[in-house]
């Protein structure tokens, strides 16, 4: 029985882990987690199949591009990796940052991102075909295979490059990232609403799904590699009768905008008149002072959150006098189900055919770290929250725990009632006694 028993436990464990695990982290940028239940995305549907897939990720507020692509690959809120908007202003050093701006390593130094600890810690190499900060030296270090970003560069190009690395360096490549601009380019051109251009727009991404699983396996990575598809935000409509007008409320020359709608970063020459001419602005835009931002957010402990913030309503758009910039956005408060992304990941490290409702960006650091087998520097995610999708992992999900406790329970209540029974038909130790005849008795029936 014992050898058994180990038999059946090491036949559970990956096969891959006999050699070095590796992982590659691909991000779809602004894939909307409902996109998988509204469209035919063959490839990605296969993927999921042999997979896992976690239904929607609840990211970091503000859902913008580089603060939740920091987000996935530290395991902090945007409070504390520091990159806290597409752009920023640092009123002590007067630095700006922006999305054309991004290589001072100032911005990036307050986190350590996995693709640096991946080389920290042990003789591995990390590469990457453009993902948010990987060709800025944060700490000194970039991945020793990177691309310097360039939006005309093809998907087909960047996947090629990534698997050379993979495949040829010495010491392998363990930890690569891979980015692509799409659906969030023509969510925002069409908005989300718009079913025929996305339709076609989603099936170019599910293309590239299969374009990259083909290459995986014609390479014969597949097998022995972990992939996570995953994206750092979601997208709403927006219409031009859901404008917000900031010049309608207040003269321009009173604050600077540092970052844009749908959530807006001000500087204000006069914290107090500002804000209470922005609070009163609109009904469809809320205003805090940086220390009135709700805890939810995580978004009020930095230098470079300016003193006051907008958050437009879903769907809402601000501007100062401008028209309706485009018909999809994203930023909005994350808990919008508008806002979430989702994720799906196959490989040796991960359970086949398994779904979970949801987790939190943050917490998909400390589980690559684990599969990685790094130690995750601090951050803000729980690695329990993300165990159930692991092969490594014993889990135990609420519906199977609620339904092992009933279980238990019945099975008591059941062995309870019958050893009850059981006690009341136990016969006495005297159940019946004979009469007993004396031996003076002539007579013992009487007639």
């Amino acid at each position: 029985m014992y050898f058994l028993l180990v038999s059946l436990f090491i036949g559970i464990l990956p096969s891959a882990y006999a050699s070095v695990p590796r992982l590659l982290l691909v991000s779809f940028d602004g894939f909307r987690a409902d996109y998988l239940k509204e469209y035919k995305l063959p490839h990605l549907q296969d993927f999921i199949k042999d997979g896992v897939l976690v239904e929607y990720v609840t990211n970091a507020f503000i859902t913008k591009t580089f603060p939740n692509h920091y987000s996935i690959v530290t395991g902090l809120y945007e409070e504390s990796h520091g990159i806290v908007a597409n752009e920023m202003y640092d009123a002590a050093t007067k630095k700006s940052f922006s999305q054309f701006n991004d290589t001072d390593p100032f911005w990036w130094n307050e986190a350590v991102p996995i693709w640096v600890t991946n080389q920290w810690q042990g003789n591995k190499i990390s590469a990457s075909a453009m993902w948010p900060g990987t060709d800025v030296k944060i700490h000194n270090s970039t991945p020793h295979f990177f691309m310097k970003y360039n939006s005309s560069v093809s998907f087909n190009e960047r996947a090629e490059n990534i698997i050379a690395w993979l495949n040829n360096s010495k010491p392998p490549v363990t930890f690569a990232t891979l980015y692509w601009e799409e659906p969030d380019a023509s969510g925002h051109k069409y908005g989300p609403e718009d079913t025929t251009n996305m339709s076609k727009v989603l099936q170019e991404v599910d293309n590239l799904v299969g374009l990259l699983v083909k290459k995986l396996k014609s390479s014969k990575l597949w097998e022995e590699i972990n992939v996570i598809i995953t994206s750092d935000h979601g997208m709403a409509q927006c219409a031009q009768d859901r404008l917000i007008k900031l010049d309608s409320c207040i003269e321009r020359d009173r604050y600077m905008l540092i970052d844009k709608t749908p959530v807006a970063a001000i500087l204000p020459h006069d914290e107090m008149y500002v804000y209470t001419m922005m609070k009163n602005c609109s009904p469809h835009m809320k205003a805090y002072l940086k220390e009135e931002i709700p805890d939810r957010y995580h978004y009020n402990h930095n230098q470079r959150i300016q003193p006051i913030i907008l958050v437009a309503d879903e769907g809402w758009t601000i501007v100062q006098n401008e028209t309706l910039p485009r018909l999809g956005d994203h930023g909005y408060d994350d808990t919008l189900s508008s806002m979430h992304p989702f994720l799906a990941a196959h490989g040796p490290a991960f359970r086949k055919g398994y779904k979970q409702k949801t987790m939190c960006t943050v917490d998909i650091y400390p589980m690559m770290c684990h599969i990685l087998g790094l130690t995750p520097q601090p951050n803000n995610g729980t690695l329990s929250h993300a165990k159930c999708l692991l092969a490594d992992q014993w889990c135990i999900d609420v519906p199977e725990a609620i339904g092992i406790v009933i279980g238990v329970f019945m099975v008591l209540t059941t062995l309870t009632c019958l050893i009850i029974i059981m006690k009341n038909r136990t016969p006495s130790l005297r159940p019946f006694s004979r009469l007993q005849l004396q031996d003076d008795d002539d007579d013992p029936l009487i007639g």
